[in-house]
């Protein structure tokens, strides 16, 4: 088998409620394949290969259950984290003020200032989903994110639609390692720390 050559590794952290369609967004990316998921009990991990400025670089995304015991989890992953990736249930209007609380409180955290954000304007293809203006507009996105770079992309993790698009966004967005203002990450250090605080 061949070595895996060294390439720039980038820190993602996958964020949203539950059912808002994390994983199968994810699966969808990574396999090309509808998967149907059941609720995400702690986290999957992917690693996504992609180029940015013609160099090859390697999105490892960490899918982060969205019940609300596992938003208590949250902050444990934001460690390392170059970009976040929060995605939202379009279709859901009742529980957008509850996502819009959610991804606040995530950008509020300092271990986590001026990273980019990705919102992922999920299920777009289902009836009466809103819209990304409605939804800047709802999240109040230009005064929750100011100090960092955001962008909404609409799109159906079902379908496909906007999923390659959104995370193309996050590499042009995320800064690799080389460069000035990265986050430096380190794989084993985050696995022993998830271990060291899940003991309790």
């Amino acid at each position: 088998m061949g070595q895996r050559v060294s390439q720039p590794e980038v820190r993602v952290l996958l964020l949203g409620l539950d059912n808002a369609g994390k994983s199968t967004l994810l699966y969808k990316l990574k396999h090309d394949a509808c998967v149907t998921t059941v609720p995400t009990i702690g986290f999957n991990v992917e690693m996504i290969d992609a180029k940015k400025n013609r160099k090859n670089i390697c999105l490892t995304v960490w899918d982060v259950g969205g019940q609300g015991k596992m938003r208590e989890h949250w902050q444990k992953f934001y460690q390392d984290t170059a970009a976040i990736v929060f995605v939202v249930d379009s279709s859901d209007r009742e529980r957008m003020k509850e996502a819009c609380r959610e991804l606040e409180n995530t950008l509020k955290n300092s271990l986590l200032r001026g990273r980019p954000l990705i919102l992922l304007a999920n299920k777009q293809d289902v009836n009466g989903a809103l819209t990304v203006t409605e939804i800047k507009d709802r999240f109040n996105l230009r005064k929750m994110c100011s100090g960092r770079d955001w962008f909404v992309q609409p799109c159906s993790a079902t379908t496909g639609f906007g999923v390659e698009e959104g995370f193309r966004r996050v590499v042009q967005m995320v800064k690799l390692p080389s460069e000035p203002g990265a986050v430096k990450d380190n794989i084993k250090d985050t696995v022993h720390y998830l271990r060291t605080t899940t003991k309790r």
